[in-house]
């Protein structure tokens, strides 16, 4: 071997070294990178399961106009068209603040109340990062006022006697893009009660989830266990947790919930003090929510 052709052969060696090693610096320099941070959208399709809110919310500059519709019982027979011939219904109005604030007012025929409400995500579900949550924990507090007539003209009509309180934290979280579930306590209270004996206050675990079947629909539940403690029991016992089960069906801008409860509230003091019917007695009723978002500010 001619002295040429090893100064060749020891050139292509060291150049096949050094490429090597940059090679592998460039695959431990990636392999330092983290993955960019992204936050988990879409764990449920509306900013409400069914009655309760959802650990979602609607976007920065967003109106979302919002119509709950709930029929009467279906235990109420064929003279009453199962419950078709009644309803009651809530209309409101949701707008994103920010990507992590919403607010609401709304109104419902249900004891002619008003409601507002303040919807903030302090942690949201997010992956890669540093430090990734595998949670969304949102926080949601707001105030009902009864618009009826005052019942008893011998008792004082306090302002302050028609209104209640309702403060929650949800939970939650989108396993999957078919599967989400969400868990939230919520504390209510009501300033005027029955009697001195009864609470004021109302304690409920609210559970809810998702399951999609398909590009634009989505089995939902809402559930609420009331937590049934008082000075007087007697006060619970036409009390009943509100379950509601339903579709979510989309269509363009349009959300349609399809959905049975023994709830005719339509906010969270209304169907978690004021559930009285049993789905095991057969009284449910049929009822949607219509949900129609407008960007206002771009």
């Amino acid at each position: 071997m001619t002295i040429k052709k090893t100064k060749t052969i020891l050139f292509a060696f060291a150049l096949s070294v050094s490429s090597s090693l940059f090679a592998q610096d460039d695959m431990l320099a990636g392999m330092d990178k983290e993955t960019p941070r992204q936050y988990v959208t879409n764990a449920f399709k509306s900013s409400r399961v069914i009655n309760g809110h959802s650990m979602e919310f609607i976007g920065k500059g967003v109106l979302d106009v919002r119509i709950l519709h709930r029929f009467g019982y279906v235990n109420s027979g064929f003279e009453n068209l199962f419950g078709l011939d009644q309803a009651s219904m809530r209309f409101g109005f949701d707008y994103g603040v920010t990507k992590d604030l919403t607010i609401g007012i709304g109104r419902s025929t249900f004891d002619k109340e008003y409601d507002g409400f303040i919807k903030y995500r302090a942690i949201p579900q997010t992956t890669g990062g540093k430090h990734p949550s595998p949670v969304s924990v949102v926080l949601v507090t707001g105030s009902t006022i009864i618009g009826t007539k005052w019942a008893d003209p011998s008792r004082k009509n306090y302002f302050s006697s028609r209104m209640g309180y309702y403060n929650e934290v949800i939970v939650g979280r989108k396993f999957n893009e078919n599967f989400s579930a969400q868990i939230a306590p919520t504390h209510v209270h009501v300033n005027l009660v029955s009697g001195k004996d009864y609470t004021n206050d109302f304690f409920a675990i609210g559970l809810g989830a998702r399951y999609k079947i398909s590009k634009r629909t989505a089995f939902v539940v809402d559930y609420h266990y009331l937590i049934k403690s008082g000075k007087d029991q007697t006060q619970f016992d036409l009390m009943k947790n509100p379950l509601a089960i339903g579709f979510d069906i989309e269509t363009g801008g349009h959300v349609f919930q399809l959905h049975f409860s023994n709830s005719n509230g339509m906010n969270e003091k209304a169907f978690i003090t004021n559930t009285t019917h049993s789905w095991g007695k057969g009284e449910i009723s049929f009822g949607f929510n219509l949900s129609r978002v407008f960007t206002v500010k771009k």
